[in-house]
């Protein structure tokens, strides 16, 4: 099982290569579901790694499939800046999933 990338640019791509990790980079909406898309049906992709401006991008959709998909796990990565906020992204997701504000 391998992990895959999907990032808006191409330093995290080249730090994630060299880690052994396989991804793209991308920057629009719809090649942000259609690369989602195509990594989901890989049976050979357990996770897949996001930076948080990819997921801004269709964050309700994410959100979605987060919650209802078993399989492969969609994790955010914050991008190159640091300027993500991913405690509060957490907070979101678990409040939206068992419907307490935390």
């Amino acid at each position: 099982m391998k992990f895959f990338l999907l990032s808006d640019n191409i330093d995290t791509q080249m730090g994630m290569r060299l880690a052994g990790i396989e991804g793209i980079v991308i920057h629009e909406r719809d090649e942000v579901l259609r690369e989602l898309n195509q990594a989901m049906k890989r049976s050979d992709i357990a996770v897949i790694l996001m930076t948080t401006k990819l997921i801004q991008t269709c964050p309700e959709i994410i959100s979605e499939l987060k919650l209802k998909q078993p399989k492969p796990l969609i994790v955010e990565i914050p991008d190159r800046h640091g300027s993500a906020k991913v405690g509060e992204t957490i907070d979101r997701y678990v409040s939206e999933a068992i419907g307490v504000k935390l």
